[in-house]
């Protein structure tokens, strides 16, 4: 959280200072998640609650948008905290937020392509519904358990 915000506070200083448009530029920052060392998981809603209060301290509501990064979270860990933070009471997120997923859309689909063609149609159908879901979470709308089945068969 406190590293979050001084860099926020630090980038957003430098942009000002250069006269940049923000209504021009999307934020890609990381959610305030406990570090990678430490053996207690944050809650999904405490997670998503100091994300969008840093965010809300240092990022203008000029901001045209703010999609996050994975940041090495699991799957569905990243779609659950994009989802709680889209949940969180609109006056606290000026922005749009999204997702800029790449390994959290494509990792359950590499596992279930294995470099196999035969699998190839099972990969690109996860691939697809990984989209479909942080596409809801991007709005508040997930719903966690019509993605359950494909995802769990995807990693085994």
């Amino acid at each position: 959280y406190e590293v979050t915000r001084r860099v926020l506070t630090s980038v957003f200083a430098a942009l000002s200072s250069s006269d940049v448009d923000l209504r021009a530029i999307v934020l890609k920052p990381n959610m305030v998640t406990q570090g990678s060392d430490c053996p207690v998981v944050a809650d999904i809603s405490v997670v998503a609650t100091l994300t969008v209060e840093v965010l809300s301290m240092t990022v203008p509501p000029a901001v045209a948008g703010i999609a996050f990064l994975s940041g090495g979270q699991d799957d569905m860990l990243a779609t659950q905290h994009l989802q709680a933070m889209n949940q969180l009471p609109a006056r606290y997120r000026p922005w749009p937020l999204t997702f800029s997923y790449g390994r959290a859309i494509q990792q359950a689909a590499m596992a279930a392509w294995a470099g196999r063609p035969e699998n190839v149609a099972r990969a690109q159908e996860i691939t697809a519904q990984r989209s479909q879901c942080n596409a809801a979470a991007s709005t508040g709308s997930f719903r966690e358990a019509p993605e359950r089945p494909l995802y769990m068969v995807a990693v085994q």
